[in-house]
């Protein structure tokens, strides 16, 4: 009873106001239009009559780009010295930081793992060392930067051995090997849509380009060569003539003999003039990174499916492609606009005002990060394993779970929180949703409780500031990457006082009701 009653009085001095400004939510720094981006999104929010948010606090904006980049929190001295610097360009300046930190590509490589279903195991069945290849391959692309035209072509066309030539599990990553369905797979990969709602024919001519593709076991147990392998049509070799393909904007495609039909269509997909790989490309870096799609949902695009704000995503293309599919100019792009940086306080309700990013929406933390998360701020590890008894899969207990590398390799609070199965590789599939199953494991579960009780970091601040009011603020800086505000502090000080709570008690308890906050288990 003694922490219920005092979670609910840090969460009364703690609510954001959406009457009057909350200095620890929002920023009084006045809100215009600071980058193309802006012009678009308060254009169209003005012609909606739909009032935009104040700009975020520096805390706020803090921890967001830290969760939004690296999947991470700043740790307390990295919040103390960002929130102390009077640079104006501070904010710019993280980002680009961020931009280049080892952290980047773990995060980035999970969130690309998902969308291509990197899992050793059923239905899968990638086995785990070609799934650590290809984890491997995909990070070290995000790492070094790789344009994403090449990151998608060399996933398209590859061929070789699953072991030693990663791309080539793009195809063997999917449960059906019959062109048909790799053709649905690419189209939701790096088109947006979904050809299975599409016209048997359209389905049909797309998935040729598929069809020859060859698949061969070697001596070597679970490796599997994947191959260019001509056939024509029925079966039959193919003659000197011409093949006749059509892409599915309608257009044939005549290929020359010996020509792997898949670097046609690879060609054509990633040319500047599509009408899909661009637009996807952006609109899922926009919902990632500001929680909804101009198109929503991100891989549902379709004639009837129209973005919220076509201008906006427009430009957004033109300045893709202009950057020869530079993802981290992309990513610096949105990160500077004022758009993104708009506070979690709506001004303006409604499902128009969420549908043109009048606000930053509150998302609940992914489940790998949220695990990260709780590890850091009580200096403890997690423990992650696998049903594959294989070298390939023991994970160091100090390995983060945005880093694991195989969506087999898990543990009962990633399951519980919502990680993805990577069976399809839609985005629904990861839940996000804080559920009553989720909140019970929080507020009474053991392995929480140990973490808290026997955290390191708790200690070295109990024994550093002994006790009061440096304890306080180092257990904010820590969990929610803020000091507290007056009201906060009035309440941990009442509460300490009353009973006469001896500081460790009160220190477990403040942590864990501070872990337990929307603040800590929100991005906002």
């Amino acid at each position: 009873m003694r922490f219920s009653l005092f979670a609910v009085c840090l969460a009364v001095a703690a609510a954001p106001s959406e009457r009057a400004l909350n200095p620890a939510f929002e920023s009084p720094a006045p809100l215009s239009a600071q980058s193309p981006i802006d012009a678009r999104v308060f254009d169209r929010l003005q012609r909606l009559h739909i009032q935009p948010a104040r700009l975020s606090s520096d805390a706020v904006f803090l921890r967001r780009a830290f969760l939004d980049i690296i999947g991470t929190l700043p740790t307390a001295q990295e919040a103390s010295g960002f929130l102390a610097d009077p640079a104006p360009a501070k904010r710019a300046a993280l980002i680009d930081r961020l931009l280049d930190r080892p952290e980047f590509a773990d995060y980035w490589a999970m969130k690309w793992c998902d969308l291509l279903r990197v899992k050793a195991e059923f239905p899968i069945n990638l086995w785990p060392n070609a799934a650590q290849a290809y984890h491997h391959w995909i990070r070290a692309a995000i790492r070094e930067n790789q344009p994403y035209d090449r990151f998608v072509r060399d996933l398209l066309t590859a061929s070789g051995s699953n072991f030693r030539d990663a791309p080539v599990n793009f195809y063997r990553a999917m449960q059906s090997k019959e062109p048909p369905a790799i053709a649905q797979t690419v189209a939701l990969t790096f088109m947006g849509t979904r050809a299975e709602n599409w016209p048997p024919e359209r389905l049909a001519a797309m998935a040729g380009f598929f069809s020859q593709i060859g698949y061969k076991e070697t001596n070597e147990w679970k490796e599997e060569i994947v191959y260019f392998k001509p056939v024509g049509q029925a079966g039959r070799p193919v003659s000197s003539s011409q093949a006749i393909f059509t892409f599915p904007d309608g257009t044939p495609a005549r290929l020359a003999p010996g020509r792997d039909p898949r670097e046609v269509f690879a060609d054509w997909l990633i040319a500047p003039q599509n009408p899909w790989f661009a637009r996807n490309a952006v609109n899922r870096v926009w919902s990632w990174l500001l929680g909804r799609g101009i198109i929503h949902e991100p891989d549902d695009i379709r004639p009837d499916n129209p973005p919220s704000n076509p201008e906006l995503l427009a430009f957004l293309e033109q300045e893709f492609v202009a950057s020869h599919y530079n993802l981290k100019s992309l990513y610096r792009l949105i990160l500077n606009s004022q758009t993104y940086q708009l506070s979690s306080v709506p001004r303006s309700g409604g499902p128009e005002a969420v549908a043109n990013f009048a606000f930053y929406p509150l998302r609940r933390l992914d489940a790998e990060v949220l695990a990260d998360a709780i590890c850091q701020v009580t200096g403890t590890t997690e423990t992650y394993t696998s049903a594959i008894p294989e070298p390939f899969t023991f994970i160091p207990e100090e390995q983060r779970a945005i880093s694991l590398p195989d969506g087999s390799i898990t543990s009962a609070f990633l399951e519980l929180f919502g990680r993805p199965s990577r069976d399809t590789g839609l985005e629904a599939e990861r839940n996000n949703r804080l559920t009553a199953a989720q909140q019970l494991h929080l507020l009474n579960a053991s392995h929480v409780e140990r973490k808290i009780e026997q955290s390191p970091k708790l200690q070295d601040l109990l024994r550093n500031t002994k006790g009061g009011q440096a304890l306080v603020t180092g257990l904010y800086l820590t969990i929610l990457s803020r000091p507290p505000t007056a009201d906060e502090l009035q309440a941990v000080n009442a509460y300490s006082q009353h009973g006469n709570v001896k500081p460790r008690e009160a220190a477990i308890d403040l942590a864990w009701a501070l872990m337990n906050s929307a603040e800590f288990l929100y991005r906002h």
